[in-house]
């Protein structure tokens, strides 16, 4: 079957292309992200293959169904970009990629959290311009603190089991489906609201709902416990950007390390080197020195890309089969409005 690939990396042709022996399929890769004004590139193919931050509303599919497309396949787990209703009154199936690899997300979660506590990425900056100081780069031990891990699936479990059996943290989960096996190791469940006001360190690893999105806001921030670390890997769109501006400049919030931003579509996975970004939020945040931001990279190992490549042309092949689709995205995932 033609696949049109929108947004395409090295990466993507790479892996796409290697996975492809095994089932056969025509690749068309497309460099543009997927929006209203690239959908015609597609030209027609019966598959499209999408990113995180393609654009997949209802005009959007539309144009895609007109022109003759009979799927959609994400190349990732998460899709708050797609407009399930649309799709499904198109007659359009979305399938995804649900699991990949959770250790390449859970291992650089915890890598981030490290270098932003121990001062690493400062570290490496001074030593490149010959200074060996130490000054300023005191950071304290992860064993015996509170962490907070918001979310526990296969990416949360792997983060809060580490934590707690690797690094001897106390551990507390939140999640709307706990999870026994966590609980036997003495990682305790407990409200957003307690987990926030006890926690040290708190780690997101939710999808984006309209039940999380924003759910790290001024009123939280305010009710949380003093000196505060965020991680987030997950959804740039669950912490409000300015609250956490205001949390730093005020100093209740101790350090941030962030791999996903809200307003990442327009500047992600792109070498803008030479550009003026005039995101004035993303800009102040790239201005304390205890915030440390990556172009959510947390996905990107060998392993996973491996497994995102197979599953999305398995995911297409089901379909040009006649198979069931396993993988795909039914009514229960549209949100409410």
């Amino acid at each position: 079957m033609r696949i049109a690939v929108f947004g395409t990396k090295r990466y993507d042709r790479q892996y796409l292309t290697e996975a492809n022996a095994g089932f056969g399929h025509e690749l068309l890769f497309l460099e543009p992200r997927l929006d209203r004004v690239t959908a015609p590139l597609a030209d027609g193919a019966p598959a499209i293959c999408a990113f995180v931050n393609d654009q997949l509303d209802a005009a959007v599919l539309e144009t895609l169904a007109a022109a003759g497309t009979r799927i959609v396949s994400l190349r990732c787990a998460g899709y708050n970009n797609v407009d399930l209703a649309a799709a499904q009154r198109l007659g359009l199936p979305v399938v995804r990629v649900p699991a990949y690899s959770p250790h390449a997300v859970a291992e650089f979660a915890i890598g981030l959290l490290l270098a932003l506590d121990r001062k690493i990425h400062r570290a490496w900056a001074r030593v490149r311009e010959n200074n060996f100081a130490l000054d300023g780069l005191i950071g304290r031990n992860l064993h015996g603190r509170c962490v907070g891990v918001i979310g526990t699936g296969r990416i949360g479990a792997l983060v809060a089991r580490t934590l707690k059996l690797g690094f001897g943290c106390e551990v507390l989960a939140s999640d709307v489906a706990e999870s026994a096996e966590l609980a036997a190791i003495g990682i305790r469940y407990v409200s957003r609201e307690e987990l926030f006001a006890r926690a040290e360190i708190v780690t997101l690893h939710c999808p984006l709902t309209p039940d999380t999105r924003h759910m790290i806001d001024d009123a939280v921030i305010a009710a949380a416990r003093d000196d505060l670390v965020i991680v987030n890997t997950s959804r740039g769109a669950l912490i409000d950007t300015r609250a956490l501006i205001a949390g730093l400049k005020s100093k209740k919030i101790r350090g941030v390390a962030l791999d996903v931003y809200e307003q990442e579509a327009d500047l992600f996975f792109e070498d803008l080197s030479n550009e003026i970004i005039d995101d004035d939020d993303f800009q102040r945040l790239l201005t304390f020195p205890n915030v440390l931001v990556t172009g959510h990279q947390a996905f990107l190992t060998e392993e996973a890309l491996r497994g995102i490549a197979h599953t999305t042309l398995a995911n297409v092949s089901e379909f040009e089969a006649g198979r069931p689709l396993v993988n795909q995205l039914g009514p229960h995932h549209v949100h409410p409005k």
